[in-house]
C-alpha cells in the first residue's frame, strides 16, 4: 500500500478530525474566556464554575449513549446531527444573555459532543480497515484531539483579547457547518445496523453514574475528597455503574457489551487513554498556573508556549507511531508513551524560583508531547478496533468516557495534592501514578 493515504479516505479523515478539532477547542477556549463572559452577563462564582462543569459532565455523561444512537440512526447521519446541533448550540452560547441562557447552551453543547465524538472515531475504524492505514489515520485523528486542547489555549487568548469572549463559541460555527456540508461528499455512508435498539434503563443507569462521577471529581478539585459533595456522588456513581454493569448481562442488546471489556489489551487501551488524559491535564494545570500566575504571562503568550507540544505531539504520532507499531507493537508503544510522560512530572519536580521556561517548562511540554503521540493513536487503535461490527461504536464511545474521566480526574487530583501541599509534591505522586499505570498497562498488553 502507498505510504500516503487515498485521496478519498483522505478527505474523509481531514472532515471526521476536523469534527473532532471543535469538541477539543471548545473546552480549553472556554477557561480562557471565563473571566471576561463573568463581567459581561454577571455570573456568580457558582455559575461562572457550572459553565465549564455544564459541557464536561453532559459529554461525559452521554458518550456511551450516543455511540449506540449512532448505530440506532448510521453513524454518518449521528456526526451530521451532532455538528449541527454544536452549531445551534454554541452559537445559542455565544448569544447569551443571563446566565441561565449560557449554562443552558453549553448543556446543549456537551449533548451534541456525546452524539459526534464516537461517530466521528468509529467512522474511522471502519473507513480505514488495513492495519497501516488505519494506524496513520488514527495517528492523524488522535493528534488532531491533543492539538486542539493546547490550540485552545492560543486561540481562547487571541480571540478574547481581539473580539471578545463570545467568539470563543461562535468560532466553532463555521467549522461545525463546514464538517455538515462535506460529510455526504467525503465519508461513505454506514448503514444502521438492522434491529438494533437503544437500552434505554441502560442509558439512564449508564447517563447518571457517568455524570454523578464527573461531578464528584469537579466538586473534589474544589472541596476535597473528603467533602460530602465529592462522597455523595462518588457513593452514587459506584452504585449506578454497579446496577449498569449486571443490567448488561440481562439485556438483549446492550448499550455497552461485556464482551468488548473481556480482551485484556483493550482493557489496558483503556486505561492508558485515562491515565494519559490524567496527566496531561493535570500537567496542563500546574504549567497554565507556572507560566500565567507566577512568570506573568499574558494569557495568549502561554498558550503560544503549548505549541512544542502540538509539534511534537503530532510528529510522534504522524511519524513515528505508524513506522513503530508494524515493527514492535502497541505492547511497546504504548507504555513506552507513558513512561515518557511520567518523565516529564520527574522533570517538573525541579520546579523552583529559578526555574525558567527554556529550562523546565520546555522539556516537560516536550516529554509530554512525545509520550502523548506515542500512546494516543496507537492506545485509540488498540481500543476502538473490535471484530464484531456492531461493537465498533462502543468501544469508540468507551475510548472517549475514558479520555473524558482522565482528563476530569487529572486537575481534581493533582489539583488537590498541590493545593493541599505544593505542585512539586504533586507531581512526585503523579509521576508515582503514570508509572505504576504503565507497568499495569504493559502487564494486560502482553497478556493479549
Amino acid at each position: 500500500m502507498d505510504e500516503a493515504l487515498a485521496p478519498r479516505r483522505g478527505r474523509a479523515l481531514a472532515v471526521l478530525s476536523a469534527a473532532q478539532l471543535i469538541t477539543a477547542l471548545d473546552g480549553m477556549m472556554m477557561v480562557i474566556a471565563l473571566p471576561s463572559a463573568q463581567r459581561d452577563i454577571g455570573l456568580s462564582a457558582s455559575a461562572t464554575r457550572w459553565v465549564l462543569v455544564a459541557y464536561s459532565l453532559t459529554l461525559g455523561a452521554f458518550l456511551l449513549a450516543g455511540g449506540r444512537a449512532g448505530d440506532v440512526i448510521g453513524r454518518r447521519r449521528a456526526l451530521v446531527i451532532g455538528v449541527l446541533g454544536f452549531a445551534v448550540s454554541s452559537m445559542v452560547s455565544g448569544s447569551a444573555v443571563a446566565p441561565g441562557m449560557l449554562i443552558a447552551g453549553r448543556v446543549a453543547q456537551g449533548l451534541f459532543a456525546a452524539l459526534l465524538a464516537p461517530a466521528a472515531l468509529s467512522l474511522v475504524t471502519t473507513t480505514f480497515t488495513e492495519r497501516a492505514e488505519r494506524a496513520k489515520a488514527l495517528a492523524v485523528f488522535s493528534s488532531t484531539l491533543m492539538a486542539g486542547v493546547a490550540a485552545g489555549q492560543v486561540l481562547g487568548g487571541v480571540l478574547t483579547s481581539g473580539l471578545g469572549w463570545r467568539w470563543c463559541l461562535f468560532v466553532s460555527v463555521p467549522i461545525a457547518l463546514t464538517v455538515a456540508v462535506l460529510t455526504p461528499r467525503c465519508v461513505a455512508p454506514v448503514k444502521p445496523d438492522r434491529g438494533v435498539r437503544l437500552d434505554v434503563p441502560g442509558v439512564v443507569l449508564a447517563s447518571s453514574g457517568l455524570a454523578s462521577l464527573v461531578y464528584a471529581l469537579a466538586e473534589a478539585g474544589r472541596d476535597g475528597w473528603g467533602a460530602a459533595t465529592t462522597i455523595g456522588p462518588l457513593a452514587a456513581s459506584a452504585v449506578l455503574l454497579a446496577v449498569f454493569a449486571f443490567w448488561q448481562t440481562r439485556v438483549r442488546q446492550p448499550l455497552l457489551p461485556l464482551g468488548i471489556l473481556a480482551s485484556p489489551a483493550r482493557v489496558g487501551a483503556n486505561l492508558a487513554v485515562v491515565s494519559s488524559q490524567f496527566a496531561m491535564f493535570g500537567m496542563f494545570l500546574f504549567l497554565t498556573y507556572q507560566l500565567q500566575l507566577v512568570n506573568g504571562w499574558p494569557a495568549w503568550q502561554t498558550g503560544l508556549a503549548f505549541l512544542p507540544f502540538v509539534a511534537v505531539n503530532i510528529l510522534a504520532a504522524t511519524q513515528v507511531v505508524p513506522r513503530s507499531l508494524g515493527r514492535i507493537g502497541p505492547r511497546v508503544v504504548i507504555p513506552a508513551g507513558l513512561v515518557l510522560i511520567g518523565a516529564g512530572f520527574v522533570v517538573f519536580t525541579r520546579l523552583g524560583a529559578g526555574s525558567t521556561y527554556p529550562g523546565l517548562v520546555l522539556p516537560v511540554l516536550v516529554l509530554l508531547g512525545v509520550g502523548g503521540g506515542l500512546l494516543m493513536p496507537s492506545s485509540v487503535g488498540t481500543a476502538a478496533t473490535v471484530d464484531d461490527r456492531t461493537h465498533t461504536a462502543p468501544a469508540s464511545a468507551l475510548v472517549r468516557t475514558s479520555q473524558q474521566v482522565g482528563a476530569a480526574l487529572g486537575p481534581a487530583v493533582l489539583g488537590t495534592l498541590a493545593a493541599a501541599r505544593t505542585s512539586v509534591t504533586a507531581s512526585a505522586w503523579g509521576a508515582v501514578i503514570v508509572f505504576t499505570s504503565a507497568l499495569v498497562v504493559a502487564v494486560l498488553l502482553r497478556r493479549a
